[in-house]
């Protein structure tokens, strides 16, 4: 048995611009080093929702976009909350994932076995 959970089970939420409660810069490294391995080392996630400051980085200017596009052409659903991106007058400048709203946010955290956030 493999000591890696089936990655229908996992969903990963987003609610910071970045990881970790730090400088911008590091925030923004840490989260673009995350993601990076988990696509290198295959362990994705069936999910990856953002909500709160998290909207921001599926943005224009984002430093993830390439690490969330290349995870999202890997099969993982990238949900983003709409509610969220109003706040910050973001809507029109979403560049990777599915706006949604939080009926869509709660369906993906119901489906799964395991809710991680950063």
């Amino acid at each position: 048995m493999s000591d890696t959970p089936d990655k229908s089970s996992i969903v990963i939420l987003v609610t910071h611009d970045g990881m970790g409660h730090s400088e911008p810069p590091l925030q923004h490294k840490l989260m673009q080093t995350y993601l990076r391995l988990l696509d290198e080392t295959g362990h994705l996630p069936a999910a990856i929702c953002f909500y709160t400051d998290g909207v921001k980085l599926v943005v224009d200017g984002s430093p993830v976009l390439e690490q969330l596009r290349a995870m999202e052409a890997r099969g993982v659903l990238l949900l983003i909350c709409q509610t969220c991106l109003n706040y910050f007058g973001l809507i029109e400048k979403v560049r990777v994932g599915i706006v949604g709203g939080m009926p869509d946010i709660i369906a993906a955290q119901w489906r799964a076995q395991k809710v991680i956030t950063i």
